[in-house]
């Protein structure tokens, strides 16, 4: 296992202040959270955002929306099929981690991250297409950086990825990684090292000292030090992509 399943620290986190400035839309049988580019009608890039455990929510949103400042058509799809958890629920127990976890299997997830590939490339003619994942998503961008698939992908703090997917990757990969981090341990980073250097993909992998598991998406930017990380992981994900894609 190059990063473990998700535990407890998955489903905890801070909501971040902001008005989100893209829309819902339909894309087949589920819904996603698309932000465009200003003054962009045809972009010729785009990012899909897959997230973490919390779903379309303002965090993951806000993101969404810095990537469209940034030049890129962003696609956030509901992964969860309106399933995704509450910070709330899951602060009150009313969350039963192993049962949600079952209810949205390997097959369902990526049913939902192909059609929205297929969406980009298909119906936009967005042929430069990347992703960005975050824990629970960073999966997804592994699994697919293939050929006619993602060009490029860029995965914070990953969860439930396998040696096998990213032994198998074909298109260059950036990881932000957090010191404090029982899913992506420094064991299982130094070996994610070793599979990346296998695949002879470009990849990247930036360390944050002093930051716990969540930061790009859902850390507490209260924190000096959590807020700097994060930013400076997103900086990290926009300049790979100026350069791969």
């Amino acid at each position: 296992m190059t990063s473990s399943i998700p535990g407890s620290c998955c489903f905890t986190g801070f909501l971040h202040q902001g008005d989100p400035k893209g829309e819902i839309e339909q894309i087949n049988n589920f819904r996603a959270y698309v932000a465009r580019p200003e003054g962009d009608k045809t972009p010729n890039k785009a990012v899909i955002l897959l997230s973490d455990i919390f779903g379309i929510f303002p965090n993951s949103q806000l993101v969404a929306d810095a990537f469209a400042v940034n030049g890129y058509l962003c696609v956030l799809p509901d992964l969860f099929n309106g399933d995704q958890v509450s910070i709330a629920d899951y602060d009150a127990k009313a969350i039963d981690i192993g049962a949600w976890i079952s209810r949205h299997t390997v097959e369902d997830v990526a049913s939902i991250v192909e059609a929205t590939i297929k969406y980009l490339r298909t119906n936009l003619d967005v042929q430069n297409v990347a992703a960005a994942g975050y824990c629970f998503g960073g999966k997804y961008v592994v699994r697919y950086l293939k050929a006619g698939q993602l060009a490029s992908g860029y995965i914070a703090h990953p969860s439930f990825v396998t040696k096998e997917e990213l032994g198998a990757i074909q298109r260059p990969l950036s990881i932000s990684a957090a010191e404090h981090d029982p899913i992506f341990t420094m064991a299982n980073r130094h070996a994610s090292e070793e599979t990346l250097i296998g695949t002879g993909q470009e990849f990247q992998i930036n360390l944050f000292s002093g930051v716990s598991h969540g930061f790009a998406i859902r850390g507490d930017i209260s924190q000096p030090r959590v807020r700097f990380s994060k930013e400076q992981a997103f900086a990290q994900a926009v300049a790979w992509f100026n350069h791969t894609l």
